[in-house]
């Protein structure tokens, strides 16, 4: 087995995923959740875009249902001993073979929860799942249950955080030289992706953005690669990746002389996530965070230009995000608690001006003040 931390670490946490199933009342749970399945048992691979399923007992037994393709896989990456193969042939309905496998666990008529709210769980399955065990067992979601459990991370899980941490500030590292008029954006992308890669980390759970000109106003990565004018702006968000733990950072720069826009919304900016550092700790809630931000850019007049959250938890993900389900945004109740990993980001995208400004980075919450896990300064960066 390829494990990525000692056997000890595993069993603290099937040790705390057995006691959250007790205060459910849960006789078993129906893992969907790569991430999930990665946590509990090392388990590593993409095969979560077919139907799969790490089914664990209130006991602790673990019985994997996968295709024939991830057998090996999960022998070599994960503590899985109890493997199972459901099998490709005409409309097949591989929930038939998991109620198959729940039966031969002795789950007839037991209380299961089930993640639901997963990139691996499609509404197909979701939908043939229900139908499956409607007359076998209770059903209940538990989307959250192990998210909820990983948002604490352990010294083992920070070590691969910290080392995510460097190469997100490696990728930057690398891009900023070839920042300037005629850079072409693939070779920016190129760099970065190559830092974190050569270093030893692994693809991200979905694309790095980069865009300039008026795509440095989006959100999201689009296909198709611009070369930088004279007088220009570039919006990158990017993450360093070790053990597909990530750490996340986002920046604006500006080609040539910066607007008083650019000025105006980087103040705005900077002066809010250096408020919202002051609630990166116990006593405080990812709700606080959001109101925060909210605050500072509306007092500003910024509200048609800020995003309606403002970061979230980071940890070991899977495609098509690298965010977790925990998010800054208004009336989340969640605890900002010791040993977080949160990815603040402040982004006002300005359409009438057509001005782009972000600012954001990755931090590890503690008793008291929260830990940057960048060595890169949040002066406005201009070339």
């Amino acid at each position: 087995m390829a494990l990525i931390f000692e056997s000890e670490e595993y069993a603290e946490r099937l040790t705390r995923l057995k006691s959250a199933m007790a205060a459910k009342k849960l006789d078993a749970v129906l893992l969907f959740a790569q991430e999930s399945m990665y946590w509990l048992t090392g388990y590593d691979t993409f095969g979560f875009v077919f139907f799969q399923c790490l089914a664990v007992t209130a006991d602790g037994k673990m019985t994997l249902l996968t295709r024939s393709a991830d057998v090996r896989q999960a022998r070599q990456t994960s503590n899985i001993s109890d493997i199972r193969i459901w099998v490709d042939r005409g409309q097949t309905d591989p929930s038939r073979d998991l109620k198959e496998m729940l039966a031969d666990l002795d789950l007839l008529g037991c209380r299961i929860g089930v993640e639901y709210d997963t990139h691996g769980m499609t509404g197909r399955s979701a939908h043939l799942l229900d139908e499956q065990l409607s007359s076998f067992c209770q059903i209940e979601d538990s989307s959250y249950l192990v998210s909820n459990l990983r948002l604490i991370k352990s010294p083992a899980e920070i070590t691969c955080i910290e080392k995510a941490a460097t190469l997100c500030d490696d990728a930057f590292d690398a891009a900023l030289p070839l920042i300037r008029p005629g850079a072409d954006e693939g070779e920016i992308l190129s760099a970065m992706q190559g830092a974190v890669l050569s270093g030893g980390g692994d693809y991200p759970a979905n694309n790095f953005i980069i865009g300039s000109g008026e795509s440095a106003l989006l959100c999201r990565a689009k296909s198709g690669r611009q070369t930088l004018l004279e007088n220009d702006q570039l919006t990158l968000e990017w993450a360093g990746v070790w053990a597909h733990y990530h750490v996340a950072a986002m920046r604006t720069v500006v080609v040539g002389e910066p607007s008083d826009r650019h000025h105006a919304l980087y103040g705005a900016g900077r002066a809010a996530l250096e408020a919202i550092e002051e609630l990166l700790r116990p006593g405080h809630s990812f709700g606080d965070v959001f109101d925060k931000h909210a605050e500072i850019m509306d007092d500003r007049g910024l509200s048609r230009h800020r995003l309606n959250a403002c970061g979230y938890s980071l940890g070991a993900r899977f495609a098509p995000s690298w965010m977790e389900h925990q998010m800054f945004h208004a009336g989340n109740p969640n605890p900002i608690l010791p040993s977080m990993s949160l990815f603040v980001h402040i982004i006002l995208m300005d359409s009438d001006s057509g001005t782009a400004m972000t600012l954001g980075r990755t931090y590890l919450t503690g008793e008291d003040d929260p830990r940057p896990l960048s060595r890169l300064s949040l002066d406005l960066y201009t070339k």
